[in-house]
């Protein structure tokens, strides 16, 4: 672990001239705030550096807008897209009067649920995986105004490119077969590979990349697991190095989760486990290999699957993906290796170390540090109350006999419900103070008041289709 000292030393061999703060709102995006390089000192790690929290969404009101940065001495890098050398360092809040961290700061609610881990003793250590996949285009409109709305999409691998004039070679992957084709249907090799060139460069520890099932340059791109809170922190800086390398390639990169209709929808699939004394725990004889306590984690993410949804598919358009017939997740049940289950078993390797249990329904929409810390006070919940997590669905669920369908539960239909959801069920959230009734108040209200309603609220395009002439 790197201290204050570190950071200074690697700020002066790199030239650094800007210091750049990042923190997370709760929708989960970063922002940052920048200074002459000269402003950081030893003690700037204690003493934090101002900002207006009102101006941040759901954040303080106006009478309490004072908030503090304090950088985290573990968590720096250069940044490899400016042009004046500039030192990052990812910041936690912390309110200014009492010196605490803030509720309401995303970062400090996954410190909060590994604290929580520790202290149940079950484990000391939570291991997290995320496979975020998103889409690239070469350019995207969209507006909404009181007498219009509309979005265009105009990608280079988009099957409805076809009757373009110029700039038309053909090798475009059909709608729904665009997994690990080879140039050149595949468009994207190189772009991806600079992708994953410069996350090494941060120090980031790349798997693999490929494309994905959908067109329109659908792709993968798998970082190695590690802690729920650096795997949170390095979900976020895998967004701004995706969306930056495609911007100076002349690209445009969106993790929306069903950005086209008819085609496969980005998920977030999310590899965990848990760990003590530096052995495995979710290794076992049970089924598809797993330990009872692994089985137990599971019966907590499908029985709190309906209430996690609202954190883990936190947006309207989610539901536009969590729907039957595109390898969505929406069946609240477990299988190894069936994808068509929320809960699935990879079987790639028997090894203890190995073991792990992939959830499916989160997509990249997601706030990282909200979604980690939710799914595993779902799991430790299922642990503390042993909840069995039925009978495993080891079956296509989509040719599955539609009565024997209707007794698998599912996960909502709409945020709206998700929303519900979290609003009936989630005391499993607020132990050790990880999530407080405050926070998930505003949260719902939040997503209810600037989303729910917002889309409800206007009329849609397709409905002039349907309804112009009724």
């Amino acid at each position: 672990m790197a201290d204050p000292k570190t950071v200074l030393e690697f700020a002066k061999k790199h030239d650094a001239k800007i210091l750049d703060l990042r923190f997370t709102d709760i929708p989960g995006l970063w922002h940052h705030v920048s200074y002459p390089i000269e402003q950081l000192t030893e003690a700037s790690f204690d003493e934090g550096f101002g900002i207006d929290g009102s101006s941040i969404r759901a954040w303080a009101g106006i009478h309490e807008s004072d908030m503090l940065l304090k950088p985290d001495a573990s968590c720096y890098l250069l940044d490899p897209f400016t042009d004046v050398p500039t030192l990052v360092l990812i910041c936690d809040v912390v309110d200014p009067v009492t010196k605490q961290a803030y509720d309401r700061d995303p970062r400090f609610i996954a410190r909060k649920a590994e604290m929580y881990l520790s202290s149940s003793g079950i484990a000391d250590a939570a291991y997290f995986g995320a496979e975020a996949e998103f889409f690239i285009f070469d350019n995207v409109r969209f507006d909404q105004r009181e007498q219009y709305g509309f979005y265009y999409i105009d990608a280079e691998e988009g099957r409805w490119n076809s009757g373009r004039e110029t700039n038309n070679l053909g090798y475009r992957p059909r709608f729904r077969e665009g997994y690990f084709p080879v140039a050149p249907t595949d468009h994207y090799q190189d772009l991806r590979s600079e992708m994953m060139l410069t996350m090494q460069s941060c120090g980031m520890e790349v798997e693999c990349h490929h494309h994905e099932v959908a067109s329109g340059g659908q792709t993968e791109i798998d970082l190695k697991f590690d802690s729920l809170l650096r795997s949170a922190d390095k979900m976020l800086l895998f967004k701004y190095i995706v969306k930056n390398v495609a911007n100076r390639n002349g690209k445009t990169v969106t993790f929306m989760p069903k950005p086209i209709f008819g085609d496969n929808g980005s998920g977030m699939h999310t590899h965990q486990s848990l760990w003590k004394g530096g052995e495995p725990l979710f290794a076992g004889d049970g089924y598809a290999g797993l330990s009872q306590l692994a089985l137990w984690y599971i019966g907590g993410l499908i029985h709190h699957g309906p209430a996690l949804s609202a954190i883990i598919a936190p947006t309207t358009n989610s539901y536009k993906r969590l729907v039957p017939g595109f390898e969505a997740p929406v069946s609240l049940a477990y299988s190894r290796r069936n994808r068509s289950a929320a809960c699935r078993i990879p079987m790639y390797s028997a090894a203890p170390r190995a073991k792990r249990v992939e959830f499916r329904p989160p997509d990249p929409s997601c706030n990282p540090y909200m979604a980690f810390a939710a799914m595993l006070m779902a799991g430790l919940d299922g642990i503390e109350n042993k909840i069995e997590p039925g009978q495993p669905l080891d079956k296509d669920i989509y040719e599955t006999d539609p009565e024997e369908v209707s007794k698998i539960p599912s996960m909502p239909g709409s945020l709206e419900e998700a929303l519900e959801a979290l609003q009936r069920d989630h005391a499993f959230l607020l132990k050790g103070d990880v999530f407080t009734e405050e926070l998930l108040r505003t949260y719902i209200e939040y997503k209810r008041s600037k989303e729910v309603d917002a889309v409800r609220l206007r009329p849609h395009p397709y409905e002039f289709a349907l309804y112009y002439d009724i």
